[in-house]
């Protein structure tokens, strides 16, 4: 309301000052007429005797309101006394005439304006008046218009504000009520689209969207502690039964040593777990804690594969250059050396240990904006049923029992490839293999 009552008190302003500032203009341009035909006339008399100073009643029938004319000689001294006590204006009024030889002055009800002329030898001022009824009469009434204009707009415009207030705003109160009804408790619950209204459908859109990323998130919060849970809890409880059972009689050197034994090696599945349960912390992060610098993929991919090969000898992976480009400039990515050899570690090891040690291709690629690499196996694949949870920690596909494993290598190989601001796509067919599609920006000097 603040602003359309600006709005509308500029514009009004606007056109009263602009009607005033012509209807002045106008009646000047009136009144120079009528002074040059009253020079013409006096102009004309040359031959008859012209008085000293005379007013002329009347030029002719087409008068202005209230007109008067006048006619007078320019005093040799200057002095406009007499002239001004006739007629009521200021002798500056006059100087400026004799000076400028034209001129006009106003009194906010009569206007003049006069002009000098000489006629046998003498110098006359000719001066035409009249009262400007249009700015005394018609831009009061103008004035008065405008103001219950003003009124009339302000008090209609803020019907139609509460009216419009009212109907536009009664979706969005409603849909903020719905949102105060969701919680922890209920995140299934979800905004419903308003009719013919495109703006608002899409502000309800992105807070569904919203809605369902946070409802995937908890349950995947759920889900990875129940699985952190029972991970942890295993070998625990195995720790303890066996401590257990070795406190509670009197046993044999050769039983404390196996019972040390077993409660070691679930000790180290332990450690294992929760390193790997702070790796995954740790990259979950932007990546700024760690030290980053340009790394070369395919220097790194080498390094990768003899490490494999070192650490089994069954590993048997095969480097496919083919696609390598001319430029090894587009080889290089800006990153973690040790997370990137640990995420591309765990792929290429995954794809040896599924597929029975069969052989594992991997292709190195780049393009003018990304560096792609590319493994493939032909191993037992991934369930169907089951894809969309191979990214959550502690989680193995049901064909995976016969393998060692904890479920931590895919989960932490995404965290990692995305704080390089990388992509990882995998197909995978159950019995047939899995390929995995990994792309990084390469590194470019700023």
């Amino acid at each position: 309301m603040l602003v359309f009552s600006v709005v509308i008190l500029l514009f009004s302003g606007l056109v009263y000052f602009s009607i005033v500032n012509f209807s002045h203009q106008r009646f000047y341009e009136l009144l120079k007429i009528r002074a040059t035909t009253i020079v013409q006339i006096e102009k004309s008399k040359q031959h008859l005797d012209i008085p000293k100073n005379h007013i002329l009643n009347s030029l002719n029938d087409e008068e202005l309101p209230m007109e008067k004319d006048y006619v007078f000689e320019v005093p040799k001294d200057s002095n406009y006394n007499q002239i001004t006590s006739q007629i009521h204006i200021p002798d500056t009024f006059f100087k400026n005439i004799v000076k400028k030889g034209e001129a006009n002055f106003n009194d906010k009800e009569f206007y003049y304006i006069g002009q000098s002329f000489k006629s046998e030898n003498k110098t006359y001022i000719a001066i035409a008046s009249a009262k400007n009824h249009y700015v005394v009469y018609y831009l009061g009434y103008l004035k008065r218009t405008l103001t219950t204009c003003m009124i009339l707009a302000l008090f209609f415009s803020m019907i139609f504000s509460f009216y419009l207030s009212k109907t536009l705003f009664k979706p969005i109160l409603k849909i903020t009520n719905k949102v105060k009804e969701i919680s922890s408790e209920n995140l299934h619950l979800r905004l419903e689209p308003q009719p013919g209204n495109t703006e608002l459908n899409e502000l309800i859109d992105t807070f569904n969207g919203m809605l369902n990323r946070i409802e995937t998130s908890f349950e995947t919060q759920n889900h990875l502690i129940g699985n952190v849970s029972h991970e942890l809890r295993t070998p625990l409880t195995s720790i303890m039964g066996e401590a257990d059972v070795a406190l509670s009689m009197k046993r044999s050197n050769e039983h404390y040593q196996e019972t040390l034994q077993i409660i070691l090696n679930e000790a180290e599945k332990l450690d294992k777990k929760i390193k790997a349960l702070l790796m995954i912390a740790q990259t979950g992060f932007d990546g700024k804690i760690q030290k980053m610098d340009k790394v070369r993929m395919d220097q790194l991919l080498w390094d990768v594969i003899e490490t494999a090969t070192r650490i089994n000898s069954k590993n048997n992976v095969y480097m496919d250059i083919s696609m390598l480009p001319d430029n090894p400039k587009k080889l290089k990515v800006f990153g973690n050396e040790q997370l990137l050899h640990l995420a591309m570690a765990n792929i290429i090891n995954n794809g040896c240990k599924y597929s029975d040690f069969q052989q594992v291709k991997v292709s190195l690629g780049a393009t003018d904006t990304h560096v792609y690499v590319i493994i493939k196996d032909n191993g037992i694949g991934i369930p169907d049923t089951e894809f969309d949870k191979i990214y959550d920690p502690f989680f193995r596909a049901s064909n995976t029992r016969n393998y060692e494993g904890y479920g931590i290598g895919l989960p932490l190989a995404r965290n990692i490839i995305r704080m390089h601001k990388g992509e990882l796509i995998i197909n995978s067919k159950e019995n047939i293999g899995t390929t995995v599609q990994i792309s990084f920006p390469i590194f470019v000097v700023s």
